[in-house]
């Protein structure tokens, strides 16, 4: 698997530079906006591919720290700990997803797809099943800061002239044909991820189902 392969070369880079770097962070001064909203993504890319290659509960911090070439110490002060990270991924799909939410339902709902449907997200989803009796505040966690807020992204781009609870509810509606058995079918790996024009053929298909125009 592609996560998988990704994770190891992560690692062995880390295991070579790691430590040297991590060490140099505590003699720098105080990063910049820019630098830490870099290390911020190094530490969700990195958290991501040894969540989706090894699991949730058999990933430590200080794992973690050696793949991202930090400190704990960062770890800690971003996220707080590794359900925070864990929580942190999970929200950084939304907010990708989220980038179009002030366009129509379309191209809102075409964007949700693509981003489920990636290896990426599709492996935390795996791992979110397998491990959501062992750790059932995180799959709490996982549903609000995931298909929670997906379904919120697309109540507010429903079209005006109904109830709040009324657009809550077509939004759910909607959120369950976007993924629907085509995502079964990525859970079980015996289908891709779809293309741009994939996805908004799909999102058409199940905005004509509920009669959802733009």
């Amino acid at each position: 698997m592609g996560v998988e392969n990704e994770v190891r070369a992560r690692c062995a880079r880390s295991a070579r530079s790691g430590m040297g770097e991590a060490a140099g962070e505590r003699k720098r001064g105080r990063p910049t906006e820019a630098e830490r909203a870099l290390r911020h993504d190094r530490i969700l890319d990195e958290a991501l591919a040894l969540f989706a290659s090894r699991g949730y509960g058999a990933v430590t911090i200080d794992e973690l720290a050696l793949s991202a070439q930090v400190t704990k110490r960062t770890i800690y002060a971003y996220f707080g700990d590794k359900a925070g990270v864990f929580t942190a991924v999970i929200e950084r799909f939304r907010a990708q997803a989220g980038v179009l939410s002030g366009a129509g339902v379309l191209e809102t709902a075409t964007r949700i797809v693509e981003v489920l449907f990636s290896d990426s997200a599709v492996a935390m989803h795996r791992l979110m099943i397998a491990e959501a009796q062992q750790f059932p505040e995180l799959a709490a966690s996982f549903y609000d800061s995931g298909p929670r807020g997906y379904i919120d992204l697309l109540a507010a781009g429903l079209p005006a002239g109904s109830s709040e609870s009324e657009r809550a509810a077509l939004a759910e509606a909607l959120f369950g044909l976007l993924l629907g058995e085509p995502h079964r079918r990525r859970l079980l790996g015996l289908s891709d991820a779809p293309s741009r024009a994939a996805a908004r053929a799909h999102v058409a298909s199940a905005l004509a189902l509920l009669r959802l125009g733009e």
